[in-house]
Parts: structure tokens; C-alpha cells; sequence
């Protein structure tokens, strides 16, 4: 459950840009989020209470503002970090996975060994929007054997049906805080 408190702190501190990358569009900015001295802590610890009830193995994150949280809350935890990237990122041996976009598609790989079967995932992101990134997240840990533990993000923009996605996927979903597009 959201602390309504620490919701409002968080969302305090995360600017929206309206209109930007275009028009209609409210981007959810936590650059301003990351700058606040508090800001940073306040968001690694609570996506670890919000997480705490699970039992993981490895925390992983998705390209880009997501290492920045993931990487982090691997640290608090004590557990190892694998990061989901944009195809072509990573030098080994990687699987990857396509995913929509409002225009057209994209791909996300992982490495081959960034998880061992059995091994209990918590993925994590700054924002989830209509969830395709970190469904195609899921897909791909899902097919090295991973088990989705749970996904947590910073933001949830609710209107736009990705955390619904992502919940029937049979994985438990968490934000800190969301907002609504009038906001």
C-alpha cells in the first residue's frame, strides 16, 4: 500500500514538462527528484519497504532512469544487478525481447547469464506508462527461467493501463506514487 505521506513527498519533488516530448504529453520529470538531496533516499527506501514481504534474488533495472534506482536498491539490499538494455548495449551473449511503442516497436536484451533459473526477480523502473518495456522485461527473465518476485516503480500513470498489464502477467505491481494526466 502507498504511504499517502511519502506519496506526496515524492511527488513534491518530480517535475511534469507539459507538452513535452509533444504535445498532449505530461512528462514526469525525476531529474528534479534524483537533485533533491532527500529525494534519492526517500525513493530507494521506500521501494524496499514497498518490496520488503518478497523474497529476491537480484534486483533488475531498465534502461536508463531505472539504473539509477535499480542499482541503487541492489545495494540497500545486498543483492546482485542486471540490467535490461536498449538492443545493441550489451557486449555478450544476449536474448532480447520487441516491445510497442506509440509509434512502431523497439527491443530490450538482457545477457544470456543475467539470471539463473529459479532466481526470483524484482524489476524496477522510474515510471510505468503502458507498461510495454517491463512487460517485454518480464518475457525476457521469464525466459531464462527467472520468476517475477514483483515490479516496482517510482511513478505509476494509472489512465494508461500498464501497471493493469503488468498485474496480468500474475506479477505483483507497486509505485510510489501516481499521477493522473489533469495534474
Amino acid at each position: 500500500m502507498i504511504d499517502p505521506t511519502l506519496s506526496a513527498e515524492i511527488k513534491r519533488r518530480i517535475r511534469t514538462v507539459r507538452g513535452w516530448p509533444k504535445p498532449g504529453v505530461n512528462f514526469r520529470d525525476v531529474a528534479t527528484l534524483f537533485q533533491d538531496r532527500d529525494g534519492l533516499r526517500l525513493v530507494v527506501d521506500g521501494l524496499a519497504e514497498l518490496t520488503a514481504g518478497y523474497r529476491v534474488d537480484l534486483v533488475a533495472a531498465v534502461d536508463a532512469r531505472g539504473f539509477i534506482l535499480g542499482g541503487a536498491l541492489a545495494y540497500r539490499l545486498g543483492l546482485p544487478f542486471s540490467m535490461v538494455r536498449k538492443k545493441g548495449k550489451l557486449p555478450h551473449i544476449t536474448v532480447s525481447a520487441d516491445y510497442e511503442l506509440e509509434y512502431g516497436s523497439a527491443t530490450i536484451e538482457v545477457h544470456a547469464d543475467a539470471c539463473a533459473p529459479g532466481q526470483r526477480v524484482l524489476l524496477v523502473d522510474d515510471l510505468i506508462a503502458t507498461g510495454g518495456t517491463l512487460l517485454a522485461a518480464v518475457k525476457l527473465f521469464r525466459g531464462l527461467g527467472g520468476e517475477i518476485a514483483a515490479i516496482a516503480a517510482v511513478i505509476d500513470l494509472p489512465e494508461l493501463g500498464g501497471s493493469r498489464r503488468l498485474r496480468e502477467t500474475g506479477a505483483p505491481v507497486h509505485a510510489l506514487c501516481e499521477f493522473i494526466e489533469s495534474e
